[in-house]
């Protein structure tokens, strides 16, 4: 099913490691990029790809990454962006401005870099797809100041780099996860959470990484070839389920 190279940026880890085993095992050939050095070998050993430690922060880094990694595999024919900073819930008086800026510099100005370089040289050659994690944070309030703000802007930029590429035959979508269970998440402790998540899902579970994977894949592929600009919320139904709380929840 694949036909190309495909490049997971934060492929080390959660949704990014089940996208780059997914399309590996679909006939992709994949570079797994990520700023974490241990994993990211792992993970490129495990599914017969490449590995590239690079941090997204850093243009100068993503610049000597995509020429290396074009020098080892070739031109990218896909895109996936799943680096970015998870923040931890914060009051307004106790967010450092400096954590605020980084979060901001790596999920926003970091995916546009990639974006821009590897979308750059995908319309160049005439065809090509990226797709970027959001995140549902996008499209709701939270107390996350940086990390949500920060994921609606992915989403506007997707949008903004379809437009700029269709005619050149790149396509460009964002996903929008709800609560998956990468590690990070089965880590917190019981009682982070006022109240079980699962509850206000209407699937009455949250997410695994390789469902998301399923998404990835999907509008990655060719199967996806009229499918440009749109983000596609995976959720386990969080928004369609919360408006039942007013009148006693949903069946069980």
């Amino acid at each position: 099913m694949g036909n190309g190279l495909a490049v997971v940026f934060g492929g080390a880890n959660g949704i990014g490691a089940a996208a780059g085993r997914l399309m590996a095992s679909r006939g992709w050939d994949v570079a797994i990029v990520d700023i974490v050095e241990d994993r990211t070998k792992v993970v490129a050993e495990e599914i017969g790809g490449k590995g590239y430690i690079c941090d997204i922060g850093d243009l100068q880094a993503i610049e000597a990454t995509a020429e290396a990694i074009t020098l080892a595999q070739g031109p990218a024919s896909v895109l996936v962006n799943c680096a970015a900073i998870l923040q931890e819930q914060k009051t307004l008086d106790d967010f450092p401005q400096e954590l605020y800026q980084k979060i901001l510099q790596v999920n926003i100005q970091g995916t546009f870099n990639t974006c821009r370089i590897f979308g750059g040289a995908m319309a160049q050659q005439g065809k090509g797809s990226i797709v970027n994690i959001a995140s549902i944070t996008a499209h709701a309030s939270s107390p996350l100041f940086a990390y949500g703000p920060s994921k609606a802007a992915l989403v506007n930029l997707s949008k903004s780099f379809a437009a700029q590429w269709g005619r050149s035959g790149v396509r460009v979508n964002s996903i929008s996860p709800g609560m998956v269970l990468v590690d990070r998440v089965k880590a917190r402790p019981p009682g982070r959470y006022a109240t079980n998540p699962d509850d206000f899902m209407a699937l009455g579970r949250r997410i695994e990484p390789e469902e998301i994977a399923e998404s990835i894949e999907f509008l990655a592929s060719d199967r996806a070839s009229a499918i440009t600009g749109i983000d596609l919320v995976v959720d386990a139904g969080f928004f369609v389920s919360n408006p039942w709380g007013m009148y006693g929840g949903i069946p069980k």
